[in-house]
Order: C-alpha cells, then sequence, then structure tokens
C-alpha cells in the first residue's frame, strides 16, 4: 500500500494524472475534466488539514465524484450555450508532454463515447475499476455504496458497454 502524501503538493503529484483520468472519463471532454481536477484539488486543499487517518483513495475518489456532481447540478440550474465554431480557441495541447499523456490514456472516440452514453452510476463504476484501477472495496468507500452493489454496477455497466460497442 502507497503511504498518504501529507502535503497538497505531493497529492497533486501523486495523483493528479489519475484524478484527470476518472474526470475526463465522466465528463467525456477534456476542458471539463481539466476544470474538474482543478476544483478537486483546491477541496483537497482545503480539507487535507482536517482529514482524518483511513481510506486515502476512497476519500480523493468521492471528492473527486462529489465535484463532478456539484458541476451537474450547477450545470442543470445554468444551462449554457457553446460558442460559435468560427471563435478562435486557444490550443491547450500545444505540449508534446500534453500529447503524449492523452494519447496514453485515450480510450478511442467509440469507448468514450460508449462510456458516455452509460447511467452515471454504472459509468463510475466501470471507469473507477477498469480505468483507474481501483478495488471494489475502494470503489464502495468512494461512492458510499455496499460492495454488492459496486459488484452489481460494474457487471451490468460493462454489459451495457458491450451493447453499445456491438
Amino acid at each position: 500500500m502507497e503511504p498518504i502524501p501529507i502535503t497538497w503538493e505531493e497529492v497533486a503529484r501523486v495523483y493528479g494524472r489519475k484524478i484527470y483520468n476518472f474526470a475526463y472519463r465522466l465528463t467525456g471532454n477534456p476542458d471539463d475534466a481539466h476544470d474538474l481536477v482543478q476544483e478537486v484539488l483546491l477541496r483537497v486543499q482545503r480539507g487535507l488539514a482536517s482529514y482524518q487517518p483511513g481510506s486515502f483513495e476512497g476519500w480523493l475518489w468521492r471528492i473527486t465524484r462529489n465535484a463532478f456532481l456539484d458541476d451537474i447540478r450547477r450545470r442543470n440550474r445554468r444551462p449554457t450555450t457553446p460558442l460559435p465554431e468560427e471563435v478562435d480557441r486557444w490550443d491547450a495541447a500545444s505540449s508534446e508532454s500534453a500529447d503524449k499523456e492523452y494519447d496514453r490514456i485515450s480510450l478511442g472516440d467509440d469507448i468514450q463515447k460508449a462510456l458516455i452514453e452509460l447511467p452515471l452510476e454504472f459509468r463510475e463504476a466501470v471507469v473507477l475499476c477498469d480505468v483507474v484501477g481501483l478495488s471494489y472495496e475502494e470503489i464502495a468507500v468512494a461512492v458510499a455504496v455496499p460492495i454488492g452493489t459496486v459488484r452489481s454496477r460494474i457487471h451490468r455497466g460493462r454489459r451495457m458497454l458491450r451493447e453499445l460497442l456491438g
């Protein structure tokens, strides 16, 4: 078991990519995933001083999940319309290391589209297990459901993915 990071910088360094990977699989959008990672790291920074020893990763994934759900609720209260395509956009993926990192975590457009079509509870269970690599016990702590529910969601989520992918 990996030792628990004690500073915010260590959390960002050790878990930043995992948080982004989970965030990207939940949101399906790199920009939204970056925003979610920033929100998670801010919440970690605020909560690290009061963290009680236990399942650090469970605590971290619960923060990530809650930040994602809070963002969904906020968006539902304040719907937005996207900018027209002709608006100039800054290319955030201009560095070579960012491109390599994206290639490393990229699942393919067909799989990502299928993931986004899954209901949230199945999507998060499948992503936490198959992409992030958490155990069923860690997922149960992160999403605050019994382990049997986690097993069921992963099984049903994988079955739905197979159906969506043909």
